[in-house]
C-alpha cells in the first residue's frame, strides 16, 4: 500500500480505502472493525467462494441476467484469483461479523474492481460491475458461504486423505515385514499374551481405515450444495432454473459430483453435514493419536525403557543432553490431533448456535474444518515418510520382554487350572525366573512339554496350547 487512499461509500456513509486496493468499503470496515488473530481466510475457502461467484456469471451470462460483456469480465477476473494473482487481497480476520458477509464481500468487491478494469474504469467505480448487483447476482452471504465451506472442505478432503492413505500403507507394509516377530503383549500396561509385532501394526493400520472411510462417508452428505437458496433457503430473487444450472456450472469448476440439494431451506438451517464431518475426522484422529503415543512406548529408552521399536533419527533430541534422540515425529501427531480435537469442539458448539433460518457462526466452522482438514493430512503424510517407513525391531528386546512375560502363565491355564497357573505366576515373579523355567523345574511340564506349549508363535493364533488343531 501507498498510503494513498480512495474514497468510497457504502450504505453507512463514507470510506477511505487504500488507493491501490483491489477491494472496497465493506472490505475496508471490516479490517477495522476486525482485527482479532492476523489470520485471514484460507486459500481453499477464498477459491470455493471465487467459484461460486464464477459460476453463477456463467449461469446468469447464459440466462440473460448479465450482459455478456460484465459476465465475461467477472469471469475473467475469477479466473486470474484462481490462477494465483492477488491473493493479497482477501484480508478480512477469521473472526468477524457472523455469516460471513465481510468474507463475501471482500470477494465480490476484488471480482468487481478487477472485471471493471478490464473495462477500462477506474477501482472503486462500480459501473458498470457491482459488487452487489452483478457479481452477488441471484445470491446471499447465506447459501454463498455455506456452499463454499462444502466445497473448500471437500477439496482439502482430497489431499488430507491421502495424507491418512500413505501412513495406512506405510503401516502395512512395516506389519507385513514384522509379522515374523513375536512380542510381549501388554494390557492396562501390564504383562499380556504374546502378540506379533506384525498384528500391531495391522490394527493400527485398520483402525486408520475404518476411520477413513467414516469420514469418506461423512463427506459425502457435502455434495449436496444449498446454492440459489439466496436469503433464507427459498430461492427469492433467483431464477427457477438457477440453483440446477449452479451445480452443473460448479460440477467442472471442482472435479466433484456435486448434487442439487432437495431441501436448500434444510441446508440453510443446519451446519450438521459439516459438523459431521469433523465427528468422523476427529475419531481417526484419535485412533492416529494412539498410533503416535503408541510409537512412543514402545520406542521408549533406549537403556530405561521397552527399546522394541528404533524410530528414525530426524534430530537432535536435547540442548544440554548429548546424544538424545526423541520420537520427534510422533511428538508433532500427537499435538496435532489435540488441535483437531480443539477445531471439532469448536465446530460442534458453533453448528449447535444456528438460529432459525441461519448458523451465523460459519466463518470459525469454515475456519476450523478447512484447518483440521490440512493439519492431521500433513501430519499423516510426515509420519508415513520421516518415521513409520524407517521403524526397525530390536529383536533382542523383543525376546527378552516376551520371555519374562508372566502372563505366559496364561497358556497352562487349560492343564493345570486357573488358580494353579495363578500361584505359579506368584512363585514366578517372587523368585525372578520365567514362567518356562519355573514350570519345568516344578515338574508340572517335561522340557519338550513346555516347548509345545509355550510356543510364542502358536500362542498368537487361535488354539488351545500344545493342542493339535
Amino acid at each position: 500500500m501507498t498510503g494513498d487512499v480512495r474514497a468510497e461509500h457504502d450504505p453507512l456513509g463514507a470510506v477511505e480505502v487504500p488507493a491501490d486496493a483491489w477491494y472496497g468499503a465493506q472490505t475496508a470496515r471490516a479490517i477495522r472493525n476486525f482485527p482479532v488473530s492476523g489470520l485471514r481466510p484460507h486459500p481453499r475457502l477464498v477459491d470455493a467462494v471465487v467459484r461460486i461467484k464464477r459460476a453463477a456469471a456463467s449461469v446468469h451470462r447464459g440466462t440473460g441476467r448479465l450482459p455478456a460483456a460484465h459476465a465475461d469480465a467477472i469471469i475473467a477476473a475469477a479466473d486470474a484469483v484462481l490462477g494465483g494473482a492477488h491473493r493479497d487481497q482477501f484480508v478480512v480476520d477469521v473472526f468477524q461479523a457472523g455469516a460471513g458477509t465481510s468474507l463475501n464481500m471482500n470477494v465480490n468487491e476484488v471480482l468487481a474492481n478487477l472485471a471493471n478494469a478490464q473495462l477500462g474504469v477506474p477501482r472503486g467505480t462500480y459501473a458498470p460491475v457491482h459488487p452487489n448487483d452483478h457479481v452477488n447476482a441471484a445470491q446471499s452471504t447465506n447459501d454463498v458461504i455455506p456452499t463454499a465451506i462444502r466445497l473448500a472442505a471437500l477439496e482439502a478432503l482430497g489431499p488430507a486423505l491421502a495424507g491418512v492413505d500413505a501412513l495406512t500403507t506405510a503401516l502395512r507394509e512395516r506389519a507385513a515385514a514384522f509379522d515374523p516377530l513375536v512380542k510381549a503383549g501388554r494390557t492396562h500396561l501390564q504383562d499380556a499374551m504374546p502378540i506379533r509385532l506384525g498384528q500391531e501394526f495391522a490394527g493400527w493400520a485398520g483402525s486408520l481405515e475404518r476411520g477413513a472411510r467414516r469420514v469418506r462417508e461423512a463427506a459425502d452428505y457435502l455434495l449436496d450444495l444449498g446454492i440459489g437458496g439466496t436469503a433464507v433457503g427459498t430461492g427469492v430473487n433467483s431464477e427457477p432454473m438457477y440453483a440446477e444450472r449452479m451445480v452443473e456450472a460448479l460440477r467442472p469448476l471442482t472435479g466433484l459430483p456435486l448434487r442439487q440439494g432437495a431441501d436448500p431451506v434444510q441446508l440453510m438451517q443446519s451446519m450438521g453435514d459439516v459438523a459431521a464431518l469433523s465427528g468422523a475426522w476427529r475419531t481417526l484422529a484419535l485412533d492416529l493419536g494412539k498410533v503416535a503415543s503408541d510409537l512412543r512406548l514402545l520406542a521408549s529408552g533406549p537403556r530405561t525403557g521397552l527399546d522394541e521399536l528404533r524410530l528414525p533419527a530426524v534430530q537432535p533430541g536435547s540442548s544440554i543432553m548429548p546424544g538424545k534422540v526423541n520420537p520427534s515425529m510422533p511428538e508433532m501427531v500427537n499435538q496435532v490431533v489435540f488441535q483437531v480435537i480443539g477445531h471439532d469442539a469448536t465446530i460442534a458448539a458453533a453448528a449447535e448456535h444456528g438460529q432459525l433460518e441461519l448458523n451465523v457462526m460459519m466463518p470459525v466452522i469454515a475456519h476450523n474444518i478447512v484447518a483440521a482438514l490440512e493439519i492431521l493430512g500433513n501430519a499423516s503424510r510426515l509420519l508415513a515418510d520421516r518415521c513409520v517407513r524407517g521403524i526397525t525391531a530390536n529383536e533382542a528386546m523383543l525376546t527378552h520382554w516376551v520371555e519374562r512375560s508372566a502372563a505366559l502363565a496364561t497358556a497352562l491355564a487349560p492343564r493345570i487350572g486357573y488358580a494353579a497357573a495363578a500361584a505359579l505366576t506368584k512363585r514366578a515373579l517372587a523368585e525372578g525366573v520365567s514362567v518356562r523355567t519355573l514350570v519345568v523345574r516344578e515338574g508340572l511340564l517335561s522340557a519338550e512339554e513346555a516347548t509345545r506349549v509355550l510356543d510364542l508363535r502358536r500362542l498368537t493364533e487361535p488354539g488351545v496350547p500344545g493342542v493339535e488343531p
